[in-house]
């Protein structure tokens, strides 16, 4: 299925469960905020995931984070990202990755929107090295034991005002 209309605008999406966001996943959409006109910070419901921070939680902390940011916007979707993607008019999809791991797994994720919608293009963007090592589930396992994530999480996440999910 190719996209409807293709969009004028340069619209992308940056989807995920930013459970919670981190320091990685900011410099991957401050980066892409530069190359687009519109950049839509997607997170992604799963009913069959358990989540460790409720999605009213983790938008307040992506629109805190991108709050001096005028073409980025915080939604939440249900079902495939290119059905978002479509819906939003977003002709771009972003991908963050930290490492060759990451890299493997993007890659057949691309491969396979191409598959759902031939006019959606997917762009992965490499993390500054520094932040290679934060991942959100790297961050859960440090919060569940009491470990301190100031570093590895945006100013605007504070954990001791968390909304559990």
């Amino acid at each position: 299925m190719q996209s409807p209309n293709p969009n004028p605008a340069r619209r992308a999406v940056f989807p995920g469960s930013f459970d919670p966001i981190t320091r990685g996943h900011e410099n991957i959409l401050r980066r892409a905020a530069s190359l687009f006109d519109e950049v839509v910070l997607a997170i992604g419901v799963n009913h069959d995931k358990r989540t460790m921070f409720s999605l009213a939680q983790r938008m307040a902390w992506c629109e805190a984070t991108f709050a001096d940011l005028d073409n980025v916007s915080v939604e939440s979707f249900e079902g495939l990202t290119a059905d978002f993607c479509n819906k939003m008019n977003a002709g771009w999809l972003i991908r963050g990755v930290r490492n060759g791991g990451d890299f493997e797994y993007e890659r057949t994720i691309a491969q396979m929107t191409k598959y759902l919608d031939d006019g959606l293009e997917t762009m992965i963007l490499f993390t500054d090295p520094e932040h290679a090592p934060i991942s959100s589930s790297v961050v859960r396992d440090i919060v569940h034991h009491g470990g301190d994530v100031s570093r590895f999480v945006p100013n605007a996440v504070d954990l001791r005002k968390a909304e559990n999910g």
